[in-house]
């Protein structure tokens, strides 16, 4: 299911903020909404680079990208383990998109700023885009640093090893953190480990990305589900991020 613009979802025995010191965000469909038209240019240059790659058309291509996507969890782990790839030079071409489309969203911005402790990005994409998605977005300045497919050595969420990297890398206590990602798949290992989740979910259905993908799902490991993140931040996390422990 979908839920309707501006909602908010929490399960009855869902784990709060009020401990909460560092703060994880995903990127990709998360940070930013589905009318920035970031992804469905990512998604049309992975394309275009499985055309290149094997010589084949469009339809061709998109339905090999897909196969590999579904198999593999990302089309770049695929193509390493089938070809070989390089990833750099992936990302790079992948990346390589406008970014005009991304406008200032200051609500968040003021959201995340005055979020009490550390932020990262935690992302299967690069830091170059990252970086370039999130200052065009008016809040890179607020993240403490970003995490991305590279420094996981290329081994995508929702693989246990990648957050495993992650919190050693940066020192971070899962039971203290919590997690907010556009995919639920991706939410199950982070809760394992301790952490509060919040699946962000579109408003209205985005036709640029599969159903699954965009599901307001009511799973154990789901503790929050949002269509509007900085709504979100303001209404059911800053009110009671600082409140003291019980």
């Amino acid at each position: 299911m979908l839920l309707s613009p501006e909602t908010h979802f929490t399960t009855p025995d869902a784990r709060g903020f009020s401990h909460v010191d560092t703060w994880v965000f995903d990127l990709d469909n998360t940070l930013y909404p589905s009318d920035a038209r970031v992804w469905p240019q990512v998604d049309e240059r992975i394309t275009l680079y499985v055309m290149g790659l094997y010589g084949l058309d469009g339809l061709s291509a998109r339905a090999l990208q897909k196969y590999y996507y579904h198999r593999y969890g990302t089309t770049l782990k695929a193509l390493m383990v089938e070809d070989g790839i390089d990833p750099h030079a992936f990302l790079d071409f992948a990346h390589d998109i406008d970014h005009s489309t991304i406008l200032l969203d200051e609500a968040l911005g003021t959201a995340i700023e005055q979020l009490p402790g550390r932020k990262l990005i935690l992302t299967n994409g690069s830091r170059r885009h990252a970086e370039r998605v999130a200052d065009k977005l008016g809040i890179l300045d607020h993240f403490e640093d970003v995490f991305d497919i590279a420094a996981a050595d290329f081994v995508p969420k929702p693989e246990r090893i990648t957050y495993e990297r992650f919190l050693d890398r940066h020192g971070v206590d899962p039971r203290r953190a919590a997690l907010f990602e556009d995919i639920a798949r991706n939410l199950v290992v982070p809760h394992d480990l301790g952490m509060a989740t919040v699946l962000v979910v579109p408003p209205t259905p985005d036709p640029f990305r599969e159903q699954f993908e965009q599901e307001a799902v009511k799973e154990p490991h789901i503790d929050h589900i949002t269509s509007d993140l900085a709504a979100f931040l303001r209404s059911c996390v800053l009110p009671v991020a600082r409140e003291p422990e019980a």
